[in-house]
């Protein structure tokens, strides 16, 4: 065997080849999970729509009335189900990534509640007389427990869509967020066993069962299980570092455990007050080499919320809890060339990128675009520097306010920038995106035109509210 295999222009270790080969086997295996997982999703999104077409039922109704009862049977198993979603399952996350896995959350809620909505309106419409069960006073106790599943999915929804608007801190948010969910949830289901038309036969009872169980066990296990594995392995803050751009760097070390490996560009949930059977955890980006041998980790986080703006108040030796590692945005995938392209805090995972390929002296040429306010705001430019000579970096700052003797990029990363410092083949390179969701929507089309096919560009879109 050759001491190295050539790739294009570049020569890799063996080591490498192995681990490149390694990588596409494993989004091979991510992808068949992928499909495993889609398909399994919608037998239980569906297995309670065909109960409904067996066994015995009660005497038959005209169409919208079946209909509305269908899609709210439907909407209750997809209310459910997003507890799934959000458990933090590593072998449901990894074939996607928990940025898309949570976009989907949203997406799927949206659905959920108009097919909730949808099963009163329709019934309303064609029935009038059921409007009298709005009176809540005098109405039956199912009524009154679908009234109060629609309204907890309704304030739960303008909660979620309008949260920066009306002001609602983060934290109280997401418990406000759980709370309306698990209400939402039971009372759906307290409805639907009190109504009762379709569940006459033992078995369709015990599917119900078996689905809240289901969701039962997913609660817990997100909220008891997983903290209690966080409790016996937590970290020490050993450094907290005042970085450019008013950002802080968290260095933690494992205390009394090996702690986790993680590839770069992934990220963890951290929870710094309180301990981790609280409700809320923030979720950022490791900003360290995966290559540390110690166990410890870095996170640099920028001061843009109620939580980040207290990150550099941080005492040196509390005790923090981490959950991780998550995330699927991360280098492995062959190709001539790493293109990063970053905007603000989105250069906290290309940072743990570059630090990981110099510590593993890879060869691989990477280009890094970077937009920044100002020269004061670009974070990490002096390990920027130190690195580039430890590997083929070559960075390109694009500043939205720079100096009057700047000679560099100015204004934003558009699809221009990325053609005068990206060269050709654009389809043999592998890119990477994050920051504002403008300049990432510019580049994923950017590329597209490019004729770059999607297996080859990685977006990171962060945000979990």
């Amino acid at each position: 065997m050759n001491p190295e295999e050539r790739l294009g222009s570049v020569v890799i270790s063996p080591a490498t080849s192995d681990l490149l080969r390694d990588n596409v086997a494993m989004r091979r295996h991510f992808q068949l999970s992928g499909v495993f997982w889609v398909a399994g999703y919608l037998v239980f999104v569906l297995a309670p729509l065909f109960a409904l077409l067996t066994g015995a039922v009660g005497p038959a109704r005209d169409f919208w009335t079946e209909f509305s009862a269908a899609i709210g049977y439907a909407g209750l198993a997809m209310m459910g189900l997003q507890f799934g979603l959000t458990a933090r399952f590593r072998w449901v996350t990894e074939p996607w990534g928990e940025d898309v896995l949570y976009h989907l959350h949203r997406q799927l809620s949206l659905v959920a509640v108009a097919l909730v909505i949808a099963h009163p309106v329709i019934l309303f419409i064609v029935r009038p007389e059921l409007i009298e069960l709005l009176n809540v006073v005098d109405a039956p106790w199912r009524a009154r427990f679908a009234a109060l599943s629609v309204v907890s999915l309704l304030v739960l929804l303008l909660t979620s869509l309008w949260r920066a608007r009306l002001r609602i801190r983060y934290e109280t948010w997401h418990h406000l967020h759980v709370v309306l969910a698990v209400t939402a949830v039971v009372t759906g289901l307290l409805h639907m066993v009190g109504w009762g038309f379709y569940l006459t036969d033992p078995w369709k009872r015990a599917l119900w069962i078996a689905l809240t169980a289901l969701w039962i066990g997913l609660l817990v296990h997100v909220r008891v299980v997983r903290p209690l594995f966080m409790l016996r392995k937590p970290y020490t803050i050993t450094e907290v570092r005042p970085e450019r751009g008013d950002t802080t760097t968290l260095v933690m070390r494992p205390a009394g455990h090996d702690g986790f490996r993680f590839e770069p560009g992934q990220f963890g949930w951290l929870t710094v007050w309180g301990h981790p059977f609280g409700i809320t955890g923030h979720p950022f980006s490791f900003s360290s080499s995966a290559e540390a041998r110690d166990g410890s980790v870095e996170m640099s986080i920028r001061g843009l919320g109620d939580f980040s703006r207290t990150v550099r108040d941080i005492p040196a030796g509390k005790r923090v809890y981490l959950d991780g590692p998550y995330g699927a945005f991360t280098i492995g995938n062959p190709a001539d060339m790493h293109v990063l392209i970053a905007g603000g805090v989105g250069i906290t995972p290309m940072m743990s990128m570059i630090r990981t390929l110099a510590d593993r002296h890879d060869d691989w040429p990477v280009v890094l675009l970077y937009g920044a306010t100002d020269q004061e705001s670009i974070t990490f430019r002096e390990q920027l520097e130190e690195l580039a000579g430890r590997l083929a970096l070559t960075t390109v700052y694009v500043l939205t306010d720079p100096p009057s003797d700047w000679t560099g990029e100015q204004g934003f990363i558009t699809p221009d920038v990325l053609r005068r410092h990206v060269p050709p083949p654009y389809d043999e390179h592998e890119y990477f995106i994050c920051g504002p969701p403008p300049m990432m929507d510019a580049m994923e089309a950017a590329l597209a035109h490019l004729g770059v096919p999607m297996s080859k560009y990685h977006s990171e879109r962060y945000s979990f509210a």
